[in-house]
């Protein structure tokens, strides 16, 4: 049966997507049929039909080396580099939760481990009409996602991790593990990952340095992060 992890960031910019190509690249790279999945891409590059030929889901495939089919990697695509909600409006083209559960479903049953990245902040509207509101997380909470959280290393970041935190265990998610991108070995940066398992009590599960092309953590340890 295949397991699902979701990656959420503290904030937009923070490093989802490299940090999902680096998780999906080491589960491959031992062996393990993993995949990716994201239900909305903003701020991308698409052809004149419409199709996706560059952004984030590109990058995650090619990182990664999944040869998967881009119309595969992600359901909604927008030129437009604004929330979800905002673009699905701007381009007349809003998410419709159905076919995203179709299309998360499709690549569940393609991969034994399957990474589902998340858009923006944890508070990022998908669909927000007049007739219906869906936010990010009620995709997480319809399919049952535990959470990696992906947080920046620098100024600041206690602040806005130990509230994202908050926020996500108040409304009864799962967190099971957290990751500081842009990592430096200086003393803010390791008293920040100090001060944000002691006031979270989450394990900083890795620590990404700039350039870096490896994920430094045990195969098995990241395995069970799946559920």
């Amino acid at each position: 049966m295949s397991k699902c992890l979701f990656i959420a960031g503290t904030s937009t910019d923070v490093g989802k997507t490299f940090i999902s190509a680096l998780v999906v690249k080491c589960l491959r790279d031992n062996g393990w049929n993993a995949g990716y999945y994201k239900a909305a891409a903003s701020g991308v590059e698409l052809d004149s039909d419409g199709n996706l030929i560059d952004g984030d889901p590109i990058f995650v495939n090619n990182f990664a080396k999944i040869n998967e089919s881009p119309k595969n990697l992600v359901s909604y695509v927008y030129a437009q580099p604004v929330s979800p909600h905002l673009a699905a409006a701007i381009s007349h083209k809003p998410i419709d939760f159905k076919i995203v559960e179709s299309d998360f479903n499709r690549a569940k049953n393609k991969y034994d481990y399957l990474i589902v990245e998340g858009s923006g902040g944890v508070i990022c509207p998908l669909n927000w009409t007049d007739e219906n509101h869906f936010m990010l997380l009620d995709m997480v909470k319809a399919f049952n996602l535990p959470i990696l959280l992906v947080a920046d290393s620098g100024l600041g970041t206690i602040n806005s991790t130990v509230l994202t935190v908050d926020y996500l265990q108040s409304r009864n998610f799962k967190i099971n593990g957290i990751i500081l991108n842009h990592f430096r070995d200086e003393l803010m940066q390791i008293d920040n990952l100090k001060m944000i398992e002691e006031l979270t009590k989450i394990s900083i599960v890795a620590k990404v340095y700039d350039n870096d092309n490896e994920l430094k953590i045990n195969v098995e340890a990241l395995i069970t992060m799946f559920e």
